[in-house]
């Protein structure tokens, strides 16, 4: 469509400019809107084997996000990766970057800026899903969650319209978590060997 083609036309900068990072108060419809689009992807990808995780600060409780849905589709065979991409993008969702490994589309992105409801789609292969132990984590660890609402407001305004930037000031935060819930979650696992 003719603004699918003006979004993929610009400049990251201009993207940017026209969706600058914004933190709204946490709103409990968020996990509905998220809920709706696991329903509606498993409608669209039908016969696509995949698992679905409603990931990101969205999907913690009680703390500010920018009000974007990410929701990650998890596959065991990479060769569905084109498949996907092609199913998607037909039902109107915009492949904003992919490589071997990895997919990422998004919906509610517009000319005239955000659409009600805005959802970024992340296709993964299994084991590449560190974003639901952070998520798992924060959920489970209240202060850690406000410790990273308090870094987000912080970075906010410096890097209103640099989402790299504010990605990457994020990075040293959530990776430190992250492997402390894996860490954990391996302790509470049982171990295979034990099994036996």
């Amino acid at each position: 469509t003719d603004m699918t083609k003006r979004l993929e036309d610009m400049t990251l900068e201009e993207l940017w400019e026209l969706f600058p990072i914004v933190l709204t108060e946490h709103n409990e419809s968020w996990k509905q809107w998220a809920f709706d689009e696991i329903a509606c992807l498993k409608t669209i990808l039908g016969q696509v084997k995949a698992s679905y995780h409603h990931i990101g600060s969205t999907a913690v409780n009680n703390i500010m996000s920018k009000p974007i849905i990410d929701i990650i589709i998890e596959i065991e065979d990479i060769t569905t990766f084109a498949t996907i991409k092609t199913i998607l993008t037909h039902a109107g969702y915009i492949c904003m970057s992919e490589s071997e490994s990895r997919l990422s589309l998004n919906k509610g992105y517009t000319p005239d800026g955000y659409a009600e409801r805005v959802f970024h789609i992340h296709v993964r292969q299994t084991n590449d899903t560190d974003e639901i132990y952070f998520r798992d984590y924060l959920n489970s660890h209240s202060d850690v969650a406000k410790d990273y609402e308090l870094l987000k407001l912080s970075l906010c305004t410096k890097y209103k319209h640099n989402r790299d930037g504010y990605t990457q000031a994020k990075t040293s935060f959530v990776n430190r978590y992250t492997e402390l819930a894996k860490h954990l979650t391996a302790k509470t696992e049982p171990n295979p060997e034990q099994i036996k």
